[in-house]
């Protein structure tokens, strides 16, 4: 009957062993993958190393480590589990795998190079699990928006969904501005807010809630009026801009403080039974200037509060924009830049159309002049609620 010691020897036997001076040598050109439990792994691991217990070795390792040709070495405390781990790869087809002789232990009593990897806590494991078992996110991405910051415009009908997926979804910091108070009126619609609430400023009132569904998130409250003289200040830090505003002359405003800046809009718009979705990313995709250059009088745009609107389109509409932005902090697929995502909720049909970028917009064409920020009230009319879909 074969011992543990024999399957080592028979293991070794088909596969590369390497000393801690060798990997070291490797390091720059191999993906570093360290088999140990998380308990281990969190005391101190080979700085840059992807880390999958040695139990969830198969199941995990094509999602983790996608690029098979790529030199891979594998470590654990003391070269037994990473030997076994590293002939699995083989057998899944790794064409350069090595294991670490005297793992990770010897390799820190070498005094070779190791740090104490940033891990998420037992609590947050749980909390974001669904998140860490999608290669595309995995815990590195979790940390990411952990570590993001994201500005909401407007606590209404469009940030209400927004606001309540990014903060489960565990973005960090959450900035919300609005200078409203709950009304009865809102709440057809707007989800962060309940009846216990009429007449509480929007922002504490979603504060509240958001806290109570995420206490990992940080929710900065601005109950102030956006303009000309405080949107640069108040804007500056953030990673993504979620665009729930209500009137034209906002929406031109936080345009070109977006621009200055360079940071990504996702923007929304609702009417009735329609809404609108796109990403405005600074030089890269079109403005809003390249998509509206004008705003339309205020008779061809009816506000919400004149022609209504259906109390679960902003909740579709507002939950592309949240999805829309954690694309865009975590470099995911194809974000909606350059491209207008169109929704009917009568049909129930979704429509794209493309959007190119204006070579004569005045904010970001090649020739436009600097950018001035300034109030841009006599366009048009504001209207007091959501507006209707740009253009």
């Amino acid at each position: 009957m074969p011992t543990s010691r024999d399957l080592l020897a028979k293991v070794k036997a088909e596969i590369s062993e390497i000393d801690g001076a060798a990997a070291e040598g490797r390091l720059g050109r191999s993906t570093v993958l360290d088999v140990r439990e998380p308990d281990e792994y969190q005391q101190g691991a080979i700085p840059g190393s992807v880390h999958i217990p040695r139990g969830h070795l198969e199941g995990q390792v094509e999602g983790k480590v996608p690029d098979k040709a790529k030199p891979l070495i594998v470590t654990c405390a003391s070269g037994f589990r990473s030997a076994f781990a590293a002939k699995t790869l083989q057998d899944l087809g790794y064409a350069d795998v090595v294991s670490l002789a005297g793992g990770f232990n010897r390799w820190k009593d070498e005094g070779r190079p190791w740090s104490e990897p940033r891990t998420l806590s037992a609590d947050q494991r749980n909390r974001y699990q669904r998140h860490l078992l999608l290669p595309e996110v995995s815990e590195k991405g979790q940390q990411k928006l952990l570590d993001s910051r994201v500005l909401l415009l407007g606590a209404g009908g469009l940030g209400s969904p927004a606001a309540l997926y990014l903060a489960a979804a565990g973005v960090g910091t959450l900035g919300i501005i609005d200078m409203d108070v709950v009304d009865a009126s809102n709440l057809q619609r707007q989800i962060l807010h309940n009846i216990d609430r009429i007449g509480e400023r929007k922002v504490d009132s979603a504060k509240k809630t958001l806290t109570a569904i995420n206490p990992d998130v940080d929710v900065a409250t601005y109950d102030v009026r956006l303009g000309a003289d405080n949107v640069l200040d108040i804007i500056d830090g953030y990673d993504v801009i979620v665009d729930g505003t209500d009137n034209f002359p906002t929406r031109y405003l936080v345009n070109d403080a977006a621009l200055i800046k360079k940071i990504p809009v996702v923007h929304g718009s609702i009417f009735r039974f329609e809404g609108q979705a796109t990403v405005f990313a600074p030089y890269v995709g079109p403005c809003y200037r390249c998509m509206i250059p004008e705003p339309p009088p205020a008779e061809m745009a009816p506000s919400c509060a004149e022609a209504g609107v259906l109390g679960v389109l902003p909740g579709i509409i507002g939950s592309i924009q949240a999805m829309e932005a954690i694309k865009v902090l975590l470099g995911l697929g194809d974000p909606l830049v350059g491209r207008l995502l169109a929704y009917d909720a009568l049909e129930e049909s979704f429509r794209t159309f493309k959007v190119h970028r204006d070579p004569e917009c005045p904010a970001c064409g090649p020739n436009a002049g600097p950018i001035v920020i300034a109030e841009y009230d006599d366009l048009c009319m504001p209207h007091p609620k959501e507006a209707p879909p740009a253009g």
